[in-house]
């Protein structure tokens, strides 16, 4: 069943804040402008309490310093927690002894700082013995996306950071970073509890981690962070959501709910995650933790219905790299994985990353007494390279596949479903409790904090009925802080558009949040200027007659450079038009991205469409990603894109960063016909693994006489991770070498018919299967509709679905 946050315990509640009721209080200040703010902090001293009054401070920079005790902290507090809202270019600097900040919300704005709370003002003023407490970071992001800034940076020592609540960060740049520059803030025993971390949109490159503690350069320092009872939810930045890169912390009894990524024991020694939950609800690319580096402890963890493969495994543990710089792969050494129980989850990864490269596989490695079970038939384990590092032993494999490996022993536990959540194994489990072999390091305790009198297998006790910490633990502030950026409600509002100059201009200007715009069947609709979409739209036209036509004015002055341009944070439909670019000079698109660096992602669905003419062939396409956008899903279907000069371009990310302008692309059912260049241009520079790394899946769709031209490609998907072709065809561009170039392993094109334009090259572990070359040979080479002697017809998933027509 799926967990949400009803059935988990798990929720944003009041808090109590102790120690505050014991303050001895010396004054009392109640400070409505930054001015009154400045001069309060001027002559602070221990004990004090600064109020800043409800309301909107806009543009304000908070410096908080100040020497106070442990007995006596200074305080800054809204004066009622959640009703001080920091707008605009605001941001909080904190520096001193024993400072205690509570109830502020950053909403809604941007820094142009580093950091929006930072615990230092500079590189010889910082925090110590300091809390942030109770407070809200929400939407706090500028236009770019590709602009970096932090939302917390924690430096100095002893500092804690709790009950918070942070959501909706889009913007490069990790939520909270612990810094280790300086002897000053090493060793530094901070605390980072009790918070709420909300959905953080996939950002399609490097720096998008929800934690990091430390960086490459300081990495085998050691900090002491503790990391603990703190929620995760839908946090899917990049492949870490917390990243580890330093020595000596504490990962133990926080919740990670349906987030894309792992638990990165990046770089850094000596670490322990004990007693955490991961739930991905079958949620695509859900993972549990990855290991790295040496003498980590992982036990007592729990990781359910996860679906993450590679490096978002439920468990994975890497290969090094010989004589590894700061930055790669050090060699995993000393390492004990005990007690985890892992349900229904993908299977977990050894030796993971394994190539020329990542030649090391790990050493001295205990796996030992965790429990898998399965009931879906899925496999158990990846290996990737030799595992005789490893020690196998006391593990359980309760699962329909067989793993022929010693040191696991396949058999039937008997489960209890506590509250139709958690299993947890019965009382009566007497092979269990035979085949699980204990060590002298085996945990004392097991995931709920219970002591193991009976030892076994699995996370869980014998017959414990008790949730884990980590789905009862209360998190984020005291004060709803559950803010979203405002949107209306889809009222599906239809809008009849009669054709004409400028109607469809106009009448978009009036849509509200999802409105469908009807257009006249055969209609001509006439644009003297593009459109921007700052909505989420449809715009169709009339199915039960021909196609209403979209083109610009003739004999304008200044032509559009586009039809559509999709604001960021919108989507846009277009179902049953024509499209024409065709003029004197052709417009180069149909449709675009957000300008460049639009921090918001946006998607386009195109439905039996029609578009064409063009062919500016000054970078013209009937698609464009701008760099530094990032679509969420761009998809086309059964349509027909032709006579123009390019089709879909999303290359605009040229650096080596791993960047990338589309997380999905779905071309499906289409033809793409006489396109001077390719017909898709999907690029990722570089080999950052932090990401997706795109996905695009072609099925039943024909490419005819695209790229005809020397070294011309038809689909151009450098460095793009997942590639899916499938019972397609790709015919008449005989300069061609090779239409489709594939690399890697979840590269793979099967089920199509290549004629007359050289054949698939695949490296790297991609594949491809079932290609003919030969010709298909169509009854109507227009419609791309087969004859009776094609060789489409002996696999009937080949060629179009539908008949495609103008």
């Amino acid at each position: 069943m799926t967990i949400t946050k009803q059935h988990i315990i798990t929720t944003i509640v009041s808090i109590q804040l102790f120690f505050i009721g014991h303050i001895a209080l010396a004054n009392e200040i109640k400070v409505a402008t930054i001015d009154e703010f400045n001069n309060a902090i001027k002559s602070v001293k221990a004990g004090d309490r600064i109020i800043l009054k409800n309301g909107e401070w806009k543009d304000v920079k908070l410096v908080a310093k100040g020497e106070g005790t442990s007995e006596n902290p200074i305080i800054i507090e809204a004066e009622e927690s959640g009703k001080v809202i920091l707008t605009g270019d605001s941001n909080l600097k904190i520096a001193g002894t024993h400072l205690l900040i509570k109830g502020l919300w950053f909403k809604n704005g941007y820094t142009s700082g580093k950091s929006v709370i930072s615990f230092r003002i500079n590189s010889k003023e910082f925090a110590n013995h300091s809390r942030l407490t109770d407070c809200a970071i929400t939407y706090y992001n500028p236009n770019s996306k590709s602009t970096d800034y932090k939302w917390i940076s924690v430096w100095g020592k002893n500092n804690r950071v709790d009950h918070n609540y942070f959501v909706g960060k889009t913007n490069s740049g990790t939520t909270l970073v612990v810094w280790l520059k300086g002897e000053k803030h090493i060793n530094n025993n901070h605390r980072i509890d009790h918070n709420y971390f909300g959905e953080r949109p996939s950002l399609g490159f490097n720096g998008g981690e929800t934690i990091r503690i430390g960086t490459s350069k300081n990495s085998l320092l050691s900090s002491r962070t503790i990391v603990e009872d703190n929620v995760f939810e839908k946090c899917n930045g990049e492949v870490e959501i917390i990243s580890n890169k330093s020595c000596d912390n504490v990962y133990r009894n926080n919740l990670f709910l349906e987030s894309e990524g792992v638990l990165t024991l990046r770089h850094g020694n000596r670490c322990l995650i004990e007693s955490n939950v991961f739930i991905g609800n079958q949620k695509p690319n859900t993972g549990g933790i990855r290991i790295i580096n040496a003498g980590h402890v992982v036990r007592n963890n729990l990781m359910m219905n996860l679906t993450g493969d590679g490096f978002r495994g439920p468990i994975v543990v890497m290969n090094g790299v010989p004589n590894s710089p700061a930055n790669r792969y050090h060699q995993v050494k000393d390492v004990k994985i005990q007690n985890n129980t892992i349900i229904n989850c993908s299977p977990i990864q050894l030796c993971a990353g394994s190539d020329e490269e990542r030649s090391l596989p790990p050493l001295n490695t205990t796996f030992s007494n965790n429990i898998i079970y399965n009931d879906k038939n899925g496999d158990i384990a990846t290996i990737h390279d030799k595992i005789d590092g490893f020690n196998f032993y006391g593990n359980i494999l309760d699962t329909q596949k067989n793993f022929n490996q010693e040191g696991f022993t396949k058999m039937k536990v008997n489960w209890d479903t506590f509250e139709d959540i958690l299993y947890i194994p019965t009382e009566t489990n007497e092979e269990l409790i035979k085949n699980s072999k204990p060590e002298t390091k085996s945990p004392k305790l097991d995931i709920t904090g219970a002591k193991r009198t009976t030892f076994i297998a699995g996370a869980y006790n014998l017959g414990n009925n008790k949730f884990p910490k980590a789905l009862v633990l209360r998190s984020g502030t005291s004060w709803d802080s559950k803010a979203k950026p405002e949107k209306l409600v889809a009222t599906s509002e239809i809008i009849e558009v009669k054709p004409g100059l400028g109607t469809l201009r106009k009448a978009l200007k009036k849509a509200s949040f999802g409105s469908i715009v009807k257009l006249k069947s055969g209609g001509e609709y006439i644009l003297e200027k593009g459109i921007k979409i700052t909505t989420n739209i449809t715009i169709q036209g009339d199915t039960n007659g021909k196609k209403p036509i979209l083109k610009v004015k003739e004999g304008l002055e200044k032509n559009p450079t586009y039809f559509f341009r999709v604001e960021g944070g919108n989507s846009l439909h277009l179902n049953n038009l024509e499209i024409s670019g065709n003029l004197k000079t052709p417009i180069k698109y149909a449709v675009v991205s957000p300008d460049k660096g639009v921090a918001e992602s946006y998607s386009v669905f195109i439905d039996n469409c029609h578009i064409h003419g063009f062919k500016n062939k000054k970078g013209g396409s009937f698609f464009k990603g701008y760099k530094g956008t990032f679509a969420d899903t761009l998809s086309i279907a059964n349509s027909r894109i032709e006579n123009s000069y390019r089709g879909i371009n999303l290359s605009e990310e040229k650096e080596s960063f791993g960047k990338y302008s589309a997380q999905i692309v779905r071309i499906n059912n289409t033809i793409f016909k006489d396109i001077e260049q390719w017909a898709l241009n999907y690029y990722r520079g570089g080999t950052d693994e932090s990401t997706l790394g795109g996905n695009l899946s072609v099925q039943n769709s024909v490419f005819s006489n695209v790229g005809n031209v020397e070294k011309g490609t038809i689909l151009r998907t450098k460095g793009i991770v997942t590639v899916d072709i499938k019972n397609s065809v790709f015919e008449k561009s005989y300069k061609v070498i090779n239409p489709v170039n594939l690399n890697g392993n979840k590269n793979t094109i099967s089920n199509c018919v290549i004629f007359d334009c050289g054949t698939v090259k695949t490296t790297k572990g991609a594949s491809a299967k079932n290609i003919m070359y030969k010709n298909p040979k169509w009854e109507d080479k227009n419609n791309f509709i087969p004859s009776e002697k094609s060789p489409l017809l002996k696999s009937k998933d080949i060629g179009l679905k539908l008949k495609v027509k103008k």
